[in-house]
């Protein structure tokens, strides 16, 4: 068990994603025991497991404490630290609503990506895996739609090549589309409303109506956005 422990978190450090179909990710995903142990060896790096169950890979992350202890000597660090300036998070933030929002929404209704109707007896079944549910988005539409917003279209063009080369995007042909680490950046749950109504809204002049959750989401945005990215990096230089 020791030595299988230490060859999957070598793998993730080496690879930065592996599949859930992976043997050893399977086992860290049933296994309690040899969970505990990745966990254990991880936290003592100041490092942690990711994943969850609408993602097709796992990966590493630092821990909140660590944090501040690794990035503290950059100023930018608190904004993101993947080198993305403010344009480039702003797109993350805007593709990850687009692509993965109705994935997962597609997901629970256990729907594939070509399907028009939600399977009723398939609540019992397994999540579907990402990528028979991710459909992903057109570049020309992302343009047409938010250009004007993101720096127009060479601003653009840099920070989709940018965001492939980390794994949060993969490019089809006129398609973006999910890559392994855009489904493990945040809590849907957690966060939904402080990203949509409240980092997007702030970017994008989006109208919202004024309730209080809008309101508190305002408040926080857009640095929320910001430090999402931050606290959930894997580190690229492992």
């Amino acid at each position: 068990m020791t030595e299988d422990a230490q060859i999957l978190i070598a793998r993730l450090l080496a690879h930065q994603t592996l599949r859930r179909e992976d043997k050893l990710v399977k086992r860290a995903l049933s296994d309690e025991i040899f969970r505990s142990d990745i966990d254990t060896r991880l936290k003592a790096c100041g490092m942690k497991f990711v994943d969850n169950v609408y993602a097709d890979h796992v990966t590493l992350a630092l821990t909140r404490d660590s944090e501040s202890k690794v990035f503290g000597t950059k100023d930018t660090w608190q904004n993101n630290n993947f080198g993305l300036a403010r344009d480039g998070v702003a797109l993350l933030v805007v593709l990850w609503s687009l692509i993965i929002l109705p994935k997962r929404e597609r997901q629970e209704a256990h729907q594939m990506a070509q399907e028009d109707q939600n399977d009723m007896f398939g609540k019992e079944k397994p999540l579907p895996r990402a990528e028979d549910t991710s459909i992903g988005i057109s570049y020309r539409t992302l343009l047409a739609d938010f250009g004007e917003k993101l720096g127009k279209k060479t601003r653009m063009d840099m920070n989709l090549g940018q965001l492939s080369r980390l794994g949060f995007i993969e490019r089809k042909m006129d398609l973006i589309m999910e890559g392994p680490l855009l489904d493990l950046l945040m809590d849907t749950d957690a966060l939904k409303d402080r990203i949509i109504n409240g980092a997007l809204s702030d970017i994008f002049h989006i109208p919202m109506p004024r309730t209080p959750a809008v309101i508190e989401a305002e408040r926080l945005a857009p640095e929320e956005a910001e430090r999402l990215v931050a606290e959930s990096d894997v580190s690229k230089n492992e």
